[in-house]
């Protein structure tokens, strides 16, 4: 791989196959599949880092029907996912573009592992979200990318866009689901005991000549793998803090997109494109006015993602006829998140996945005191659910509940388990503890009565094992993200009862553009007629979502990233083959 030093290094009118814009996990992955292929490829990316909002998830990639699936699930099949997914999304998505995905799945993966450092494993158990549905599956689809080696990178692992550091511990140690359960087991299992002996002392090693662990995980590790794969290939060039300034057209338009205008701090170069431009710059969720249209009363500051998803292409693809897809559920996927300054006057906003809100002992109130979701449920779900209730009665932010017993065991977003260090989380509000719940209720400004009675029924529920107001944790998705090993009749629900409570404030985040622009089952953009825009592709959230704005399972963005990368970089080779044979 040719890293470009700057815009200036790149000569005038140079010719490339393909063309991407924005290096995030679709983009990489769709370079990485053109190279494979063999065409010239140009990688452009915006900012300074590669990775984009993958670089900071789980890096989960959901695709149904792999060589990993039958490791774990050998009973799933495509018919059960495409089962699955048209009792989930139904007419929210074009049943073509869903076919496409389930069709191509198996054939990208294969690809990709055969063919470049990027290998995955099945997690033993990661269910569809919505697991009661038909055709929904406990494990076998979700896969995560092995554990990387980031000093393989040399030079280039400073490219890769940092985790959120609240993400991290030892200052910058990446962790995981498995190396979390094996920290919080350290003194109670001598396989931990060796896990994290052995994670700490390599992280100890990292920080006598690394700024950060390079131990990477998620999406650090998905990105890692990405950018090893792709820096050991010659027919790649990648050039980043460069932005997209115009999609240009042939003469009359007649051959489509053939070339781009891009720019750097007052530098322009126009590069031609016999293949195609594949967009893949993250979607439109820091673009202010698209924002305010599509998800209004929701500040950017709420937002986990990566701060590079401008839109910006959207606007250049939107004046050769592309438009929006329709008929989603919803514009944006949600997460709750809690927020933070940190020490640096930026802004942290922490999504609450799995480790704690679904756990036992722990309730989300709204200004009332009351109850108004099943605190186990998704967490897109979970993030429409705050929006829908704040119609009538105050919900943003609510309040996360918690006893003393629950946050010594699982933490409070931020605050982590062992209930410990919480003084400089007391003193700048993030958290509030009060001796009894009227107290605390006073503190958070809710009402006492309801937050007093929402416990007592809380308390009730838990000693049945039944929530006969929010089916609280009925679905093997919502079990699986509780606490079996607490002992209680449903590992989703606990008491609260040993003082002094806690709580924090939660607000609405969103952590991806469900809305996209409109495109075919080889990801080429559409126009007014519905028909492909010759040369333009779109992938990754810069592509309407697949899944119709429902969140199904883990990884239903970056699984499609894959797969559509995969189809938009054939689709583009082929062209660019025969774009070269022609006069």
């Amino acid at each position: 791989m040719q890293l470009l030093s700057s815009l200036a290094a790149l000569p005038e009118a140079a010719d490339f196959d393909v063309v991407v814009i924005g290096a995030g996990g679709a983009g990489m992955s769709a370079a990485l599949f053109a190279a494979i292929d063999g065409k010239k490829v140009l990688l452009v990316e915006r900012s300074e880092y590669v990775g984009g909002t993958t670089a900071v998830s789980a890096g989960t990639t959901w695709v149904p029907g792999t060589r990993h699936a039958a490791k774990v699930n050998p009973n799933d099949s495509l018919q059960e996912a495409a089962r699955y997914l048209d009792n989930a999304v139904g007419s929210h998505s074009p049943q073509a573009l869903r076919q496409a995905f389930l069709q191509n799945g198996k054939t990208a993966v294969d690809i990709v592992e055969d063919h470049s450092d990027l290998h995955y494993r099945p997690y033993p158990k990661h269910p569809d979200y919505i697991s009661d549905l038909g055709g929904s599956t406990l494990n076998g689809r979700a896969l995560e990318p092995l554990p990387f080696d980031g000093r393989e990178l040399g030079e280039l692992f400073k490219l890769i866009r940092p985790p959120i550091p609240e993400f991290t511990v030892l200052g910058g140690m990446m962790v995981d689901r498995t190396d979390i359960n094996h920290l919080l087991a350290l003194g109670k299992s001598m396989a931990s005991f060796k896990h994290a002996v052995k994670i700490i002392a390599r992280h100890g090693m990292d920080r006598l000549s690394h700024p950060r662990g390079t131990r990477l995980v998620m999406g650090n590790a998905l990105v890692g793998r990405l950018l090893l794969s792709l820096s050991k290939r010659s027919n790649v060039s990648l050039l980043l803090n460069t932005s997209l300034g115009q999609l240009v057209r042939g003469a009359e338009g007649a051959k489509g997109v053939e070339s781009v205008l891009l720019i750097q701090e007052g530098q322009r170069r126009t590069v031609n494109v016999r293949g195609g431009v594949i967009l893949a710059s993250g979607g439109f969720n820091r673009h202010a006015q698209l924002r305010s249209e599509m998800i209004p009363g929701v500040p950017a500051e709420w937002s986990p993602t990566a701060p590079v998803n401008f839109g910006e292409a959207h606007g250049l693809a939107k004046q050769l006829g592309a438009h929006y897809g329709k008929d989603g559920a919803s514009h944006a996927f949600w997460a709750p998140v809690s927020l933070r300054k940190r020490a640096d006057g930026s802004s942290a906003a922490f999504p609450h996945f799995v480790m704690d809100r679904a756990k036992p002992g722990m309730i989300t109130v709204n200004q009332k005191g009351e109850r108004f979701v099943n605190e186990s449920t998704s967490y897109h779900l979970f993030g429409l659910a705050m929006q829908q209730a704040h119609k009538t009665v105050p919900s943003i932010p609510a309040y996360m509940i918690a006893d003393a017993q629950a946050l010594a065991q699982y933490g409070m977003g931020m605050v982590r388990p062992g209930g410990k260090g919480l003084a400089p989380f007391l003193a700048d509000g993030y958290l509030v503890q009060a001796d009894t719940l009227d107290e605390l209720a006073q503190k958070l400004g809710i009402d006492a009565e309801g937050l007093k009675a929402s416990v007592a029924k809380n308390n009730a529920y838990a000693d049945s094992g039944v929530d006969p107001d929010f089916q609280r944790g009925v679905t093997a998705y919502q079990q699986n993200i509780g606490d079996a090993t607490r002992g209680g009749k449903n590992p989703n629900l606990g008491r609260l009862a040993q003082g002094p409570y806690y709580a924090i404030r939660l607000y609405p985040g969103d952590i991806g553009a469900a809305t996209g622009l409109a495109t075919d089952a080889d990801a080429r953009v559409l126009g007014q007629d519905e028909q492909p825009i010759p040369g333009l592709y779109a992938v990754g959230n810069d592509m309407q979502s697949v899944m119709g704005g429902v969140y199904t399972a883990p990884g239903i963005t970056i699984g499609p990233g894959l797969v559509f990368g995969y189809l938009a970089a054939k689709h583009a080779g082929a062209r660019a083959a025969t774009n070269l044979r022609s006069p």
